[in-house]
């Protein structure tokens, strides 16, 4: 039996289509020695409820490196369906102390400098904790309301197939809603560098969409609690740091490969003094 890997979950992305699992979560996060490890393909929503995890839990799945993607932190569970064992969880208490000393160990803060680690062959840093100097705006553009229909039809055929082999048995598995906007950060980093970066967290989807039914469906309310949240609470009033990940299709190929796939919102040291 494979050893099991131990990690500290600290970021899960907004599912994305699969015609093999439905639907993928992109998983991240921090091993027992500090080391950043993606795990993908996750089919998250088709775990087990005992088995799934949340956000800054530990877990232990046998994992090996993903041979398909050259990027070092990547890696893929063993076997499918998927066996997790989920394990505790550490808490904000302290200022997030104890989160703080696990995922804070090595933070950027020049973008310039994190690409050019990305882009070196010898390096290829595809996962990084990154301190932005100033977080500029909060954009929100609406994009395609409705997932590919080639990839949904995929996912039909599949299950078609299967069903061939399964006795018949309907399958009530529904593939996740698509954003229908796509929320990005326009950020300045130490070196006066400003890019913009969409944010692809699972969290900002989940947000959208409960602040979407608790507001009897309108989109503009939805919208400006998101960003309520991400701009006036985290950007302005949080000592934010941001995840950043890059994808796989484009890490070699884009100027600037990285997306913000989480964030880290401790107060200010200075906010705690004045209590």
């Amino acid at each position: 039996m494979r050893k099991l890997t131990k990690v500290l979950i600290t970021v899960k992305t907004y599912p994305t289509l699969s015609a093999k699992y439905d639907e993928l979560v992109c998983t991240a996060g921090f091993t027992e020695e500090g080391k950043f490890i993606r795990i993908y393909p996750i089919p998250f929503r088709k775990i087990d409820f005992e088995n799934r995890y949340s956000k800054y839990q530990w877990i232990e799945v046998e994992l090996e490196k993903n041979k398909s993607d050259s990027r070092p932190e990547s890696y893929k569970p063993v076997r499918f369906p998927v066996k997790i064992n989920v394990l505790d969880k550490i808490n904000t208490a302290d200022n997030w102390s104890l989160r703080k000393k696990i995922c804070l160990q090595k933070v950027y803060s020049d973008l310039s400098l994190l690409i050019k680690e990305a882009k070196n062959p010898n390096i290829t840093t595809s996962l990084a904790v990154f301190k932005p100097c100033k977080i500029l705006q909060f954009i929100c553009k609406p994009v395609d309301r409705e997932w590919d229909s080639k990839k949904l039809e995929k996912i039909r055929s599949s299950r078609e197939q299967l069903s061939l082999f399964e006795q018949h048995i309907e399958d009530p598995f529904e593939v996740v809603n698509k954003l229908p906007y796509k929320f990005s950060y326009k950020i300045e980093d130490e070196k006066g560098k400003i890019s913009t970066m969409m944010i692809e967290d699972w969290e900002i989807g989940a947000l959208y969409w409960r602040t979407l039914k608790d507001n009897g469906g309108s989109e503009s309310i939805a919208i400006e609690k998101v960003r309520q949240k991400y701009y006036d609470d985290f950007a302005k009033k949080k000592d934010i740091h941001l995840y950043l990940g890059t994808t796989k299709l484009h890490h070699y190929t884009a100027k600037n490969p990285f997306v913000i796939i989480g964030t880290f919102t401790p107060k200010f040291e200075h906010q705690l003094k004045l209590f």
